[in-house]
């Protein structure tokens, strides 16, 4: 299984903290966001891990030399990072396609180890993490379902959509082969119609909607997370989310 990480983005949302270096290496309890990721694939075997980088690429990669990860780890620079994060897909497109079961993860959040054993021990192949604990508005990326099925990935739900319920995505997701393939030449297809300064969940909703038969959902309500966006979000995550995460290694 290879694992993918998007971190090429600008945090510009972020302010200073989101300017001064990439997002991914803000550090809670010395531990930067990807020493956490790496630790957490590598307890679980992942096979490879892949990271998109563009803003102060050569930051990352000193990160990634100073955790002796060179031999496991590689990255592939995306020099249109200011563009939507679809172009961060398609810069790895060939890995989408080579055959292998992806884990396809942003860089930026805060997690608990058990989110990422519910990906890797799911029997579900393509399988999207739900929460159903989250505040409702515009910002959270959200599932719906319907009769056990996904049946929209938006941060904005049409009016009238019916479904059972609601949860937020992680930004954590698992592909079998023939869907990351599907992903890769959806991707290429966007880039070509001009669509580039789309999010990539907008390729994968395509997916979704397409063939919902073909996706699943965990549902990791309870455990531990936060996607990092705002400045806000850096103090819950230290005084709220870390305690959980010690906590719970702990027991």
């Amino acid at each position: 299984m290879k694992a993918i990480i998007l971190a090429a983005g600008v945090g510009r949302r972020l302010g200073k903290d989101g300017q001064i270096q990439p997002k991914c290496l803000l550090k809670f309890n010395g531990k930067s966001l990807l020493e956490r990721h790496l630790n957490y694939l590598r307890h679980y075997q992942i096979d490879e891990v892949v990271i998109t980088v563009g803003y102060q690429a050569e930051r990352i990669q000193d990160e990634i030399k100073a955790l002796k990860a060179e031999n496991w780890v590689s990255t592939v620079y995306n020099p249109d990072y200011t563009k939507g994060s679809v172009i961060s897909l398609w810069t790895v497109r060939q890995h989408l396609a080579a055959g292998d079961e992806i884990l396809l993860m942003d860089a930026d959040v805060l997690c608990d180890r058990r989110i990422i054993e519910q990906l890797v021990k799911t029997n579900i192949l393509n399988s999207f993490l739900l929460d159903r604990d989250f505040e409702p508005g515009d910002e959270p990326v959200k599932l719906c379902v319907r009769d056990n099925y996904l049946v929209e990935f938006r941060k904005k739900i049409a009016l009238g959509l019916a479904y059972d319920f609601a949860g937020e995505s992680v930004g954590f997701f698992r592909f079998g082969n023939a869907v990351a393939h599907r992903l890769a030449t959806r991707t290429e297809q966007y880039v070509a119609d001009g669509l580039d300064n789309e999010p990539y969940e907008e390729v994968i909703r395509d997916l979704l909607l397409e063939t919902p038969e073909t996706f699943g959902y965990e549902d990791i309500t309870g455990l531990p997370w936060l996607e990092i966006d705002f400045p806000q979000d850096i103090q819950r995550a230290q005084n709220e989310i870390l305690p959980q995460i010690e906590i719970a290694k702990n027991v």
